[in-house]
């Protein structure tokens, strides 16, 4: 999950040095910690059966450099891996390294959604169901084709750094590459996983990390045969609602109105079917959106009352609320007014749910119908996992960390150390990173999956991002983009899980064909 903000950095108070020395000691334990392992198996849909051993244990981020901090642990990170043990001298299984995002997101959202060979249950419409939520069996787990590891990034997870210093580091956008680069060739080695082939899953922030890591890696001497992109956030201009950046209102217009027909707003030929609803939706934008926007004051009024009347008429709120926002409806408008008369919030990161509004019908969204569908069952699920593994459950576990996310530190090159470049433009982007990785490794290959009912990452945002990747056609052939019905986390939707396992499958197969 993606906060697409740019919060300000907040600078940690100074430690004493008995503060410092638990925070290292912390580590240290964590570390000295032995692995938590257990055998089980799986009966895959086609009907095999996989027996696989969890491996799950936390791997060192090591100072860099030639100051007194080379080679010194500067956090502990949780590896949750699921492997397939072959045969002596059978060739290496592919290896996949997946994450999320936020910043501030455990995996367990990609590992109990998705990949792994356990998965959490719930609601088809993103709503929250009732208890009780257990892990079972997932027939359509990723661990049919690669051996998966978990990553939980330093303050996610039960992962954590070793001082202020490193914690400052780490949380930004190239400390936090660097420190997933290293804990992966940590895996690698420690492992004895050299020559596998590599792969790498990132889910919505994890998408921006996981671009730059595509490149970094290179660097590393270590390739990547595929990169997952699952509801893409590599450039935050398509998805920061700012003034003077008129990208978002473009780029969210098509998945406003398929909300809005999903939930019987739309009247019309937009209103008959969600096809007939994003095809006016993105014409629009093609045609005149983007040109009345770009004209702003210029704009005619005969025009401007147009445009406003088409909008209403895409999105299902009133003339008079586009005509006052300037012909600019933001995601935390739409979010509050597109169901307001049924005193009804909508979802962002799953916009097919819905919420009561309080009494006082507020204007601004309290909480997200589109992770409380989800966030209680993955914890309390989780929790359960880790508990039958072994894992440190007396310690808190932090699914979505909030302060690292108001922590985080956008610039590019600054890691955390304050004076880093500014994006062109003023907003993170990793499109470059992995347009030039593309253009590096001529076998590199991406699958990027997107959900329509995604108001956080929105996929006609993600198919402006592909389309500005500079690389040339041939280039960008390798580039698969695959759309699904659901929200940000497509896979909490059976019929959309098993699509995606279908897509992924043949991707391969694909790969492997040519």
């Amino acid at each position: 999950m993606t906060d697409t903000t740019h919060p300000d950095t907040t600078h940690p108070v100074p430690q004493d040095g008995e503060a410092a020395r638990r925070q290292r000691a912390r580590v240290e334990a964590l570390l000295a910690r032995p692995a938590a392992t257990r055998d089980d198996q799986l009966t895959l849909a086609d009907g095999r059966t996989l027996a696989y051993q969890v491996h799950a244990a936390f791997l060192p981020v090591l100072g860099d450099g030639l100051g007194p901090e080379a080679g010194e642990p500067q956090a502990a990170v949780l590896a949750t891996a699921y492997v397939v043990p072959q045969a002596e001298g059978a060739p290496q299984r592919p290896v996949c390294f997946a994450f999320n995002g936020g910043p501030g997101s455990s995996s367990i959202w990609l590992q109990l959604g998705a990949l792994g060979p356990k998965r959490v249950p719930v609601q088809d419409d993103g709503n929250l169901g009732p208890s009780p939520w257990a892990v079972e069996d997932n027939p359509l787990s990723w661990l049919a084709h690669f051996d998966l590891v978990f990553l939980d990034p330093p303050h996610t997870g039960w992962s954590i750094s070793a001082s202020e210093t490193a914690r400052k580091k780490l949380l930004s956008v190239d400390g936090d590459v660097a420190a997933l680069a290293e804990v992966m060739r940590g895996w690698l080695a420690a492992h004895r996983r050299f020559g596998a082939p590599l792969y790498l899953a990132g889910e919505s922030y994890g998408t921006t990390r996981g671009a730059a890591l595509t490149d970094r890696m290179l660097d590393l001497g270590l390739a990547f045969d595929g990169v997952i992109l699952v509801s893409c956030a590599m450039d935050l201009q398509s998805l920061v609602f700012a003034p003077r950046n008129d990208l978002p209102h473009a780029l969210f217009l098509p998945g406003y109105a398929v909300t809005a027909q999903y939930h019987g707003s739309l009247r019309g030929a937009p209103g008959a079917s969600p096809e007939a609803a994003r095809a006016a939706a993105e014409a629009f934008v093609a045609d005149d959106y983007v040109a009345a926007l770009h004209a702003g004051a210029r704009l005619d009024a005969r025009r401007r009352s147009r445009i406003a009347r088409r909008l209403a008429e895409l999105t299902g709120l009133s003339p008079a609320l586009v005509e006052a926002s300037n012909l600019r409806i933001t995601d935390s408008q739409f979010f509050v007014e597109a169901l307001r008369e049924r005193g009804r919030v909508v979802g962002r990161l799953e916009s097919r749910a819905t919420a009561p509004m309080a009494a006082s019908r507020e204007r601004q969204m309290s909480f997200d119908p589109g992770i409380e569908g989800i966030s209680i069952p993955y914890t309390t699920a989780a929790m359960a996992w880790f508990g039958q593994l072994g894992l440190p459950l007396e310690q808190r576990y932090e699914v979505l960390n909030g302060e690292v996310n108001r922590a985080w530190e956008w610039r590019r090159g600054s890691a955390g150390e304050g004076g880093g470049r500014i994006e062109a433009n003023g907003f993170t982007s990793t499109g470059d990173d992995l347009a030039r990785a593309l253009r590096r490794n001529p076998h590199l290959r991406v699958f990027v999956a997107s959900g329509r009912y995604d108001l956080g990452t929105p996929y006609s945002a993600t198919d402006w991002s592909l389309a500005q990747l500079d690389a040339p056609a041939e280039v960008l052939a390798r580039v698969t983009h695959r759309y699904y019905d659901a929200g940000h986390m497509m896979y909490t939707r059976r019929a959309d899980l098993a699509l995606l396992a279908s897509d992924l499958a043949a991707w391969l197969a694909g790969r492997s064909a040519a």
